[in-house]
């Protein structure tokens, strides 16, 4: 593993950490996105479907934990626990336009047309655009709370640490996965306009608001 890999599963785990500290400490899911967070337990849950068949580090094995339970967990919460908060009115995004599309996807443009191999490359497609409705639900209502922001930055941050990894192994050990880059590339390019207006709001102290 290297430095990028290492910071990038770090600054994951940050975002998901301040999203459960928002939700805890208010006791409200307000401005959060359940499509999204439906759409990150997809992915987990397709993409760790090996940690019942295969066993690699106990680093891998904690994160894949970490990651599937934290996602139940934050579900639970905006659709059990703080029902009453959660804002179903702004959370309209169509999910069904990404889950179809990026499971054709998985079945056509994949390493090996196995099981676990398609489910794999289905959620690589499906991570790229989960937080398309987050991003859509923001739009709606015009306005993100800073805690909000700083839950996607830190979640763009991620991403973009993870593309910085694929170069680094590229170079050092000639490793390649064009399906896990392209897809990075186009979830980055989705936190682009957000960075901007992260760093020229949020960090003077402002709250960032999109165009409706």
């Amino acid at each position: 593993m290297n430095i990028f890999r290492l910071i990038g599963d770090l600054s994951h785990l940050l975002a998901i950490f301040i999203l459960l500290a928002k939700m805890w400490k208010t006791r409200s899911c307000a401005g959060i996105s359940g499509k999204s967070q439906l759409l990150f337990a997809l992915v987990f849950c397709t993409r760790y479907l090996d940690l019942v068949t295969s066993f690699i580090s106990i680093y891998n094995t904690s994160m894949k934990i970490i990651y599937i339970s934290a996602t139940v967990f934050t579900l639970f919460l905006i659709f059990r626990k703080f029902k009453a908060t959660y804002d179903s009115n702004h959370d309209t995004f169509r999910i069904e336009f990404l889950v179809v599309p990026c499971l054709v996807l998985a079945l056509v443009a994949n390493h090996e047309f196995s099981t676990m191999e398609i489910l794999w490359t289905f959620s690589i497609y499906m991570e790229s655009v989960a937080i398309l409705p987050q991003l859509f639900m923001i739009s709606k209502t015009g306005e993100a709370e800073t805690i909000t922001s700083h839950y996607l930055f830190a979640l763009g941050a991620y991403r973009a640490l993870y593309l910085i990894n694929w170069i680094y192994r590229y170079y050092t050990i000639g490793f390649f996965d064009v399906i896990a880059i392209v897809a990075g590339c186009v979830q980055t390019a989705l936190y682009c306009d957000f960075f901007y207006l992260y760093i020229t709001k949020v960090l003077k102290g402002a709250s960032i608001k999109l165009p409706a």
